[in-house]
């Protein structure tokens, strides 16, 4: 393979990325309006739970240590859990009540009226993370979805607040997405915290 081939391989593997990048900053203004949302919550003393299976089960984790423990020094730190990290309550709610319920019963549990539900799923099909946002919308819990593609069941049953879309099929090029998609979440979350009076409106 030449040099000129292998070139244009980089270019077209890097064009898979940027284009759901460029969908998501046309979004921008929802992006906004989410962050502008969860600062709401977390000013009225709600906390972030998230959640997610497989790669976005360890996404949900370092969402939760993003708000928990900022890496950027002077931040302040915000209540955030990651429902993936308990390994005893997700196996033991498993073996009990079935796999599609290991978000929904910890919900019920741990999360409360002011609080934020964020789900993630690479394609927008995960059953548990759909029953996860409808019982925390059934508690009156701020519900965000994560998804990839055309946002899958989790999007057309319109059972989150809101849904921010990594518009590719790919689910490398997602995960990488959401990892842009959360860390701009955390950003701007930040950014409405250092607006004087704007979360009391």
């Amino acid at each position: 393979m030449t040099t000129v081939s292998l070139s244009g391989r980089v270019g077209a593997l890097l064009e898979r990325r940027t284009a759901p990048l460029n969908d998501l900053a046309d979004h921008a203004t929802d992006v906004a309006g989410t962050c502008f949302a969860m600062a709401r919550r977390f000013h009225r003393g709600g906390k972030l739970v998230v959640f997610g299976n497989g790669g976005p089960s360890t996404d949900a984790q370092h969402v939760a240590v993003e708000f928990v423990h900022p890496v950027i020094v002077g931040k302040r730190a915000l209540p955030a859990i990651s429902l993936t990290s308990d390994v005893a309550t997700v196996t033991s709610v498993a073996n009990r009540v079935g796999l599609a319920e290991i978000f929904a019963h910890q919900i019920e549990f741990l999360a409360e009226a002011p609080d934020i539900a964020l789900g993630l799923s690479t394609d927008g099909q995960c059953e548990n993370v759909l029953r996860g946002l409808l019982k925390a919308r059934s508690l009156g819990v701020l519900c965000i979805a994560l998804t990839g593609g055309d946002g899958g069941r989790i999007a057309a049953r319109g059972v989150a607040d809101h849904v921010l879309i990594a518009a590719s099929r790919d689910p490398r090029v997602v995960k990488e997405v959401h990892v842009t998609m959360y860390h701009v979440l955390w950003e701007l979350v930040h950014v409405f915290f250092e607006q004087p009076g704007v979360l009391d409106a």
